[in-house]
């Protein structure tokens, strides 16, 4: 969300990639496909190329590593290295999860690294209120109730709380049953509460644990960028 708001603030063409779209039956085929990207990218600069889960695409090299995901990562580092001057309209951003799987030389040619925490509470609300507003559910909160959903929910990351007020959504649909499901109209289904969403607390817990955070925290410290 973070890379297109980006390219959409730069007004820059968007590529988006996962290790899905580049595995393939064929030898060479998924470094074919790095080139094509690179190049298309350069002919339609500027442009904001994002690697999600680049771990999973660009993890630390091994001695038993299959041949074809070494060459790969190969020619990523080779288009990597090639992005000067006219190709420095080119910007690469990845996500992970898992920095301390990032192969060292990867992780060189990411100039910036940036830890990117979970949200506080002011995010939290900020949030939050763009999830309900953005849903299609009918939602009934009193003054008041929102901040204290915002305190209450530490910890929890910007899915977390998508899939809180998901599932405070379902609250009033599960009391009507599947009989009454068929045939009654949107319009007349009770709108979410406080409580909805206090039961709905109870059943999503935050996905990131402490140790994940501290994990996280460490690895900036040594390698991460500062400001």
């Amino acid at each position: 969300m973070l890379a297109k708001a980006l390219a959409h603030e730069a007004q820059a063409t968007f590529f988006s990639l996962s290790a899905s779209s580049l595995t393939s039956r064929w030898m060479g085929e998924g470094e074919k496909l790095v080139r094509m990207l690179f190049e298309i990218a350069r002919e339609r600069a500027p442009s904001v190329i994002f690697l999600d889960e680049i771990d999973s695409i660009l993890s630390a090299r091994s001695a038993g590593e299959h041949e074809a995901s070494r060459r790969l990562k190969t020619e990523f580092l080779v288009q990597f290295d090639g992005m000067s001057g006219q190709e420095a309209h080119v910007v690469v951003i990845g996500a992970t999860n898992r920095p301390q799987e990032l192969d060292d030389a990867v992780r060189r040619r990411l100039e910036k690294r940036i830890y990117i925490p979970l949200p506080d509470t002011r995010g939290r609300l900020a949030l939050l209120g763009h999830v309900l507003r953005s849903g299609r559910a009918n939602v009934a909160l009193e003054d008041g109730d929102l901040e204290q959903i915002s305190r209450a929910t530490y910890g929890y990351s910007g899915a977390d709380l998508t899939a809180l007020c998901r599932e405070a959504a379902m609250q009033p649909l599960r009391e009507l049953g599947q009989q009454m499901l068929a045939s009654i109209r949107a319009e007349d289904v009770r709108p979410v509460t406080f409580q909805d969403f206090a039961r709905a607390m109870a059943v999503v817990k935050p996905s990131t644990d402490v140790s994940q955070i501290a994990d996280f925290e460490d690895w900036t410290r040594k390698f991460g960028t500062a400001g």
